[in-house]
């Protein structure tokens, strides 16, 4: 662990106290930026990290119709441009419907971008996710070719996303074009390898993110990062931001003084339920779509609730610093900051954080 400079470290704690004073008002007045769709559940390839062990159809799905009459609801009870609906899955294209939402979403003024593994994005694809109004796209990007295929499930899935992130790119109509990998005991050794080929290439962002305990990754532990590996990781990051090189850690967890700023844009926030709000394929209404799902972190069902009555009645779970009452989190001095960390790594049957970089990145 590096020493942190003193001045950086006081400046550093003066932007996280004023962070966490609006935190607590953010549990008392939410505001709702990103608005999570999850098509289906549906995927065509078969990640062993996938949070939301996507496969085949959930049951039970959401028509087209009923995503409308969300979109109604949703421009009825809120101001949509300030607003982000973010599409998802499993992978979203798989849907037959999916141009008859997303056309739809347009229609009524929704800003919105997806995450996709790109394996399905020619180029007709790509002109037609123009036309819908699609601004922004996230592509998993997870090794090597050799490494990603085998990680992802699927033969010939690299080439078949690279593909579609150049398609995405020719057509010159987006206004972000991201590539995610999700770093793993087994890839990491690929990280250099992978950033000349992300350097070779016209993306406006490189989200490097570590595997985390959920979903299918808990029968692959063998797979999780070991400390090293965090810290190989962050510097990773950390050194590319210094040389100029767009690459950034997402939102997953606090990181401590030494690492907070350094490694994305601003200071930690966990938005699950203060910011965030997801309608899973099914129709429940959830907070963070990697967030476990349960009779308790599930707040309703959009075919019976309003969203907007959810939002602003229920995600209490969510709405609370869960550090408070952790044992484990007792006497930390850094508890106020992290809050019992982020809401899709805590074990909410334990009422214990499942990820904790106290130890690993910071004392």
């Amino acid at each position: 662990m590096n020493p942190v400079d003193p001045a950086k470290a006081r400046l550093k704690t003066c932007h996280l106290d004023q962070l966490s004073d609006h935190i607590d008002g953010l549990y008392l007045k939410p505001d709702l930026k990103f608005l999570f769709f999850e098509l289906t559940l549906a995927c065509n390839e078969r990640c062993f990290h996938c949070g939301s062990n996507c496969s085949v159809p959930g049951k039970d799905e959401l028509s087209a119709d009923e995503f409308k009459r969300i979109l109604d609801q949703v421009k009825e009870d809120f101001d949509i441009s300030r607003i982000a609906l973010n599409i998802t899955g499993g992978e979203p294209l798989l849907r037959k419907d999916f141009f008859e939402i997303m056309n739809y979403a347009k229609e009524q003024g929704f800003w919105w971008g997806m995450t996709s593994n790109a394996t399905l994005i020619t180029k007709e694809v790509s002109h037609k996710l123009a036309e819908a109004g699609m601004r922004t796209i996230s592509v998993s990007i997870d090794g090597l070719p050799e490494t990603h295929d085998r990680l992802r499930g699927m033969k010939n899935a690299y080439d078949l996303a690279m593909k579609g992130v150049q398609n995405l790119i020719d057509e010159k109509a987006f206004e972000a074009i991201q590539i995610t990998t999700v770093v793993n005991h087994e890839n990491i050794n690929e990280l250099e390898q992978l950033f000349d080929v992300m350097k070779a290439i016209d993306i406006d962002s490189w989200r490097v993110i570590n595997l985390e305990p959920i979903g299918r990754a808990l029968t692959h532990p063998d797979m999780l990062c070991t400390k090293e590996d965090i810290r190989t990781m962050f510097e990773f990051i950390r050194k590319a931001r210094n040389d100029g090189f767009p690459v950034e850690y997402d939102c997953s967890h606090f990181l401590g003084l030494d690492y907070e700023v350094e490694v994305r844009d601003w200071y930690w926030l966990c938005n699950a339920g203060v910011h965030t709000a997801s309608i899973m394929s099914n129709g429940d209404i959830g907070a963070c779509l990697d967030i476990e799902r349960n009779a308790e972190t599930v707040q309703g069902n959009i075919r019976q609730d309003r969203l907007k009555d959810v939002w602003e009645k229920r995600f209490e779970l969510f709405r609370r610093n869960k550090a408070s009452d952790c044992r484990k989190c007792s006497g930390c001095e850094h508890s106020k900051y992290c809050r019992g960390d982020a809401a899709h790594s805590w074990n909410y049957a334990k009422g214990e954080p499942l990820v904790c970089m106290k130890g690993i990145l910071f004392d």
